[in-house]
């Protein structure tokens, strides 16, 4: 039976990660507090975060811009996390 958790994303249950995401302790938190389901909603606003800021994920303050919307987006914590001001994803209508 798959690891069901109080995810922080959906602010439901739902079933949990099978590993440790990121690195750390923040690993060790999303492990705890992210469903698959949220994480998976991370993963498309973090792509939207490399595009928007140009990020290179290979780049230690790049890490660091990441870790900070990451905080924000899963956890509400910070400026971070938010939809940048007047993102329009691809196709939308404006």
């Amino acid at each position: 039976m798959s690891r069901v958790v109080q995810c922080v994303v959906l602010k439901r249950e739902a079933e949990g990660l099978d590993a440790l995401p990121h690195p750390g302790s923040l690993g060790e938190r999303i492990y705890e507090n992210v469903s698959r389901e949220g994480w998976q909603q991370w993963l498309e606003r973090l792509t939207m975060i490399i595009n928007e800021n140009g990020l290179n994920t290979a780049d230690t303050g790049s890490i660091e811009v990441i870790e900070k919307h990451m905080l924000g987006f899963l956890f509400g914590e910070g400026d971070h996390g938010a939809t940048p001001e007047g993102f329009q994803p691809p196709g939308a209508k404006k």
